[in-house]
């Protein structure tokens, strides 16, 4: 079984919802048995907290249940997770950071890595308007299809 961990700043929007679209995607795809996801943030300051309400709303209009509860990543993930994913440039650097010794560097990249739409990095939808929130639901739609489309390819699946 393979493990993802999707990585946002505070784990309510962005890392969340690619979770629930990768959780629905494994699960039309019948790959419950191979593949298993969470999400953390990058820092602390939303921990023990539900899913950003706005967010919940536009994921849910396409089909997608978010019930994670914030969390913030820790070192202990490394070991625990094989594709550890940031949806933005900071994000992948705080990780970098955490991996001192770049053990585990080969396990890191970012969402848009598996997307062919242009965009450099999942763009943080927190304080901007309703089209904030689509935008990255559709750019999390096509980046996770992307990265099953990977992961199946690299072991075999």
């Amino acid at each position: 079984m393979k493990k993802v961990l999707f990585v946002c700043m505070g784990n309510i929007c962005r890392s969340p919802s690619a979770e629930a679209v990768m959780n629905k995607k494994i699960l039309d795809k019948n790959l419950e048995k191979f593949l298993k996801t969470d999400s953390a943030g990058s820092i602390a300051y939303h921990e023990g907290e539900p899913a950003d309400a706005r967010m919940k709303k536009h994921a849910a209009k396409r089909g997608y249940n978010l019930t994670s509860i914030a969390r913030k990543f820790v070192f202990d993930d490394f070991e625990h997770f094989d594709y550890i994913i940031a949806m933005d440039n900071s994000n992948y650097m705080d990780i970098l950071t955490l991996d001192s010794k770049k053990k585990y560097r080969h396990k890191i990249s970012l969402m848009t890595d598996y997307s062919q739409n242009g965009y450099k990095e999942v763009p943080d939808p927190y304080y901007g308007g309703n089209e904030g929130f689509e935008l990255v639901l559709d750019i999390l739609e096509e980046s996770v299809n992307g990265l099953i489309n990977r992961i199946m390819e690299e072991d075999e699946i």
